[in-house]
């Protein structure tokens, strides 16, 4: 299940393995679309780790990441932010793009 962070909590949740940071808005109806799809895919990738960040509780980390839209996930290694991707995917390509991720980090 998904942990919600905080600006306080963000570098203590991202600062080993590899962590997916949602970026979602209460309002955004893709949000929804997507919680469930990373939420079961944190469940099937062993070391696969999602972080969930509301945006509008407190803008400034996605300021200084640059994220303009939501949802956008930020995928954490090792506590620095590598990757960014904006939008709503379908499972299984989600799946794939974490599978490599995770490897690569091995």
């Amino acid at each position: 299940m998904p942990v919600n962070a905080t600006k306080e909590t963000l570098k203590e949740l991202t600062a080993t393995g590899t962590v997916v940071v949602d970026f979602w808005a209460p309002w955004c109806g893709p949000c929804k679309v997507l919680d469930p799809i990373l939420s079961a895919l944190e469940k099937e990738l062993s070391g696969l780790k999602v972080v969930r960040y509301n945006v509008e509780a407190d803008a400034s980390v996605p300021q200084t990441l640059g994220i303009m839209t939501v949802p956008t996930i930020v995928v954490y290694q090792q506590g620095q932010p590598k990757e960014k991707v904006s939008g709503v995917y379908a499972k299984e390509k989600l799946k794939r793009y974490f599978e490599k991720k995770l490897e690569a980090a091995r």
